[in-house]
């Protein structure tokens, strides 16, 4: 079932040594955003930290890499995120966004709030993991 609700953007520039994704929770807990999800991130990175698809392989190199996407949901006590980004080759890297990515010169951060939804993460025994949680009409 699709459930419509009003959205409200929020958008900030991140600058030179910013953590992009504690940046992004610093705002989640600012905002006091209760369910939303990052619409665009654009800029590039001098440190790359994610987790690869294998769950457990974490891949972290210091180098210039620009943002092609991020993408995922926002609950206030966690945050799913995923990066894709092109290095200085153009070869393409993407995984889970881990704490330790930092922006290199600038990053553009679009995200959307969802007020009348409220996201949390439960254990999901099926998948081991953490999973989304979606209520409404908060």
């Amino acid at each position: 079932m699709i459930l419509s609700s009003s959205v409200q953007p929020i958008a900030f520039r991140l600058t030179r040594g910013a953590d992009l994704k504690q940046s992004i929770f610093d705002a989640v807990k600012a905002n006091q955003i209760q369910a939303g999800c990052v619409v665009s991130v654009v800029g590039c990175l001098s440190s790359l930290n994610m987790r690869l698809a294998d769950s457990t392989t974490v891949f972290q190199k210091n180098a210039c890499f620009e943002i092609l996407s991020l993408s995922g949901t926002l609950t206030p006590e966690h945050l799913h995120l995923h990066i894709s980004v092109a290095d200085e080759e153009g070869r393409a890297w993407g995984g889970h966004l881990l704490d330790g990515t930092i922006v290199s010169h600038t990053a553009e951060v679009c995200l959307l709030v969802f007020p009348s939804y409220q996201f949390a993460r439960e254990f999901d025994a099926d998948t081991g993991y953490t999973e989304l949680v979606v209520k409404t009409g908060m």
